[in-house]
C-alpha cells in the first residue's frame, strides 16, 4: 500500500515510505474526533517547524529550548565525516574496543543502536564499584573512552572519567589520546576537556537528553564503535515528511492520539514488546523518552519494556495496559490486549526514534502537560548529596534473614522475620485495578544478570505491569515517572555488599558509598510522596542469585 490510511478488522493502518504502523482502540470515534483536532490545530507542521506554544504557555519557555531534534537527520551530518576519521585514527593505533561513560539520554540510544547492528560497545552507566572496575581492567590498552553528559555534572559520569583517566596515567597512556568527550557548548566538562586536551564533540544545546538519539550522543559512540550512523540518519530523514505533515496518514498523530487517550481514561501503562526487529533493545530507549517526557503533574504513561511478545504482561495482559510492538511480525491479531488497545511499528531504527519522539510530543500535548521538563529528577540526587554529606542518618534495618537486611518504612506495619515474608507484603500493597511494581536494581548488571528474571517472575505472580531497572540507569529513566506520575506504584529495592570498593579521584566518596546514597535518597523521596518502598540488601555480592533461582 502507498502511502495513506485504511481500516480493516478494527484496525487502523497508516503506511508510508519507510514506515508501517497498525493501531486499534475501541472507542474509534474518540480517537478519529482526537485526530480531527490535532490537523485542524496543524499540530504536525507547527511540531516540525519548531512552534514551542503547542504545549500551553507555561511549558513555552523550556520548549523553546528543547525542538532541535525536530530535523537532526539534516543538522547531524556534518557529524559523520569527524566520527569516520577519528575512528579511523583510533584504529590505526590499534584502539577499537570503545567504552561509553554516560546515564540516560548520553547512554541508552548508542546501546540500542550498537546491539542492532550486531557491533560491541561498552555502556557503563553504573555506579557500581565491580562494574567500573571490570571495565577498567577490560583491554584497557586497546580502549577509547567516550564521555558524554549534556549538562557536563553529571557526577556519576565523572567519578568514572576520573577513574579512567587515573588508570590511563598508572598505565602510561596519555588520557588526552584515549578519552573523547561529548557535552554541550560551555559546560564544564567542555571546559576542563578542551584544557586536558581532550576530543571534544559539541552536541545541539536545544535537544534535550531523551531526544538526542540521532544527535552527537548517539551517534558519536556509535560510529566509533563501527556502526553506520548514516544509515540512522537516512531512516529518520525518509520518515520526516510524513511525520511533518498535517494528513490524516501521519503515524505520530494517530500513535500519539491512541496514547495519550489510553492514559487519560486510566489505560497508562505501555508494554513494550519487539517482534522480528534486529534492535531488540529499543524499550529501554522508548522507557526514558516515554516516562520523562509524561510522567508528571500526577498523570503520565508507565512504559515497560518486557522483551518479546511471549512475556507476562503481554500475554496476559492487563486491562489498564497498552501493548505495543515494533518490528515486522503483527503478532497483535491474535495477541490481544486485554485493553483493546494496541499499536505495532514497523520501521528502521532511525525512523523508529523520530516516530516516537514525535507521537510522545504529541500525547504530551493531549496529556496537557510539558513532554520536555523532568521535575522529579533532581530531588533524587539532592537527597544522595545529602547522603553522602552525612546530614541524614543511615537507615536501620527492621531484621536480618539469610544474608539479606531488611529496610523498610512505615507502610509495614506487621512483624516480619523474612525476605519472602517481606516481598509478600509488598506485593499485598498492589492496587489490583491501576498499581504496578518497580524492581530497582542496585547490582552489577553482568555478575547479577539473573536478577532481570524478577520481572517475569514477579508479573506471572501477581498479574499486574511490573517494571525492572538496573541502578542507577533506572534514575535518569522512569524515576521520573515514578514520583511524578500517578501514586500507585510499589518499590523493591536491591542493593548489595561489593566484591572490592573503588576510591574516586578528587571526590571525598567511594562508589560503594555513593550508590548506597542513590537507592536510599530515591526511596526517602519515594517515601515521602507516599510509595511503600522495600529494600533488601546482600550481604555479600552475588546474593540475590539464589533468591531467583529459588522464585523459577
Amino acid at each position: 500500500m502507498s502511502s495513506g490510511q485504511a481500516e480493516s478488522l478494527g484496525w487502523v493502518r497508516t503506511e508510508g515510505p519507510g514506515f508501517t504502523v497498525r493501531l486499534n482502540h475501541p472507542d474509534r470515534a474518540r480517537v478519529r474526533e482526537a485526530l480531527d483536532a490535532l490537523l485542524a490545530d496543524r499540530v504536525a507542521s507547527r511540531l516540525f517547524a519548531g512552534d514551542a506554544t503547542l504545549w500551553g504557555p507555561e511549558a513555552q519557555d523550556e520548549a523553546g529550548k528543547r525542538l532541535g531534534w525536530v530535523d537532526l537527520h539534516d543538522t547531524s551530518r556534518d557529524l559523520i565525516g569527524q566520527i569516520t576519521a577519528l575512528r579511523d585514527e583510533l584504529h590505526a593505533d590499534g584502539v577499537r574496543h570503545v567504552v561509553l561513560c554516560g546515564m540516560g539520554g548520553s547512554s541508552l540510544a548508542p546501546e540500542v543502536i550498537c546491539q542492532g547492528a550486531g557491533v560491541p560497545l561498552r555502556v557503563l552507566d553504573s555506579s557500581s564499584p565491580d562494574v567500573v572496575r571490570r571495565a577498567i581492567e577490560d583491554d584497557l590498552a586497546g580502549t577509547v573512552v567516550v564521555v558524554s553528559s549534556k549538562s557536563g555534572g553529571t557526577v556519576e559520569t565523572d567519578s568514572q572519567r576520573r577513574i579512567f583517566d587515573r588508570a590511563f596515567r598508572a598505565a602510561g597512556i596519555d588520557p588526552a589520546s584515549r578519552i573523547v568527550v561529548v557535552t554541550d557548548p560551555g559546560s564544564p566538562l567542555e571546559t576542563d576537556a578542551r584544557a586536558a586536551g581532550h576530543r571534544v564533540f559539541l552536541a545541539d544545546p536545544e535537544v534535550g537528553g531523551r531526544y538526542s538519539a540521532l544527535s552527537a550522543f548517539g551517534l558519536v559512540p556509535s560510529g566509533l564503535a563501527g556502526v553506520d550512523v548514516a544509515q540512522l540518519l537516512d531512516d529518520a530523514a525518509t520518515i520526516a515528511p510524513s511525520l511533518a505533515a498535517d494528513d490524516q496518514a501521519n503515524p505520530a498523530l494517530w500513535l500519539g492520539a491512541v496514547l495519550g487517550l489510553a492514559a487519560r481514561a486510566g489505560v497508562d501503562k505501555l508494554v513494550l514488546a519487539e517482534a522480528g526487529a534486529p534492535f531488540a533493545e529499543l524499550g529501554i530507549w522508548a522507557e526514558q523518552l516515554i516516562a520523562e517526557s509524561t510522567g508528571k503533574e500526577g498523570t503520565g504513561i508507565l512504559p515497560i519494556a518486557v522483551g518479546d511478545t511471549s512475556k507476562p504482561n503481554v500475554v496476559p495482559s492487563t486491562p489498564d495496559s497498552v501493548v505495543a510492538t515494533w518490528g515486522p511480525n503483527f503478532v497483535l491479531d491474535h495477541v490481544a490486549p486485554a485493553s483493546g488497545i494496541g499499536a505495532a511499528v514497523d520501521a528502521g531504527l532511525g525512523a523508529q526514534f523520530l516516530l516516537w519522539e514525535a507521537a510522545v510530543a504529541v500525547a504530551g500535548r493531549i496529556l496537557e502537560i510539558n513532554p520536555f521538563d523532568q521535575p522529579d529528577v533532581e530531588s533524587s540526587k539532592a537527597a544522595a548529596r545529602e547522603m553522602l554529606g552525612g546530614t541524614v542518618a543511615s537507615p536501620v534495618p527492621r531484621c536480618s534473614s539469610a544474608s539479606i537486611d531488611i529496610y523498610a518504612a512505615g507502610w509495614l506495619a506487621a512483624p516480619i522475620t523474612s525476605a519472602d515474608d517481606a516481598v509478600a507484603a509488598l506485593l499485598a500493597r498492589i492496587d489490583p485495578e491501576h498499581g504496578y511494581l518497580a524492581v530497582q536494581a542496585y547490582l552489577d548488571a553482568e555478575r547479577d544478570a539473573d536478577v532481570a528474571r524478577l520481572r517475569d517472575l514477579l508479573a506471572a505472580r501477581t498479574g499486574r505491569p511490573v517494571t525492572f531497572g538496573w541502578g542507577p540507569r533506572f534514575l535518569h529513566s522512569t524515576g521520573q515517572y515514578h514520583k511524578g506520575g500517578p501514586a500507585t506504584g510499589v518499590f523493591l529495592q536491591l542493593t548489595c555488599e561489593p566484591e572490592q570498593d573503588l576510591d574516586v579521584p578528587g571526590r571525598e566518596f567511594t562508589l560503594q558509598q555513593f550508590i548506597t546514597a542513590q537507592a536510599i535518597g530515591d526511596g526517602q523521596i519515594l517515601t515521602q510522596r507516599g510509595r511503600p518502598v522495600l529494600r533488601l540488601h546482600a550481604q555479600k555480592p552475588g546474593g540475590f542469585n539464589d533468591v531467583v533461582r529459588a522464585l523459577r
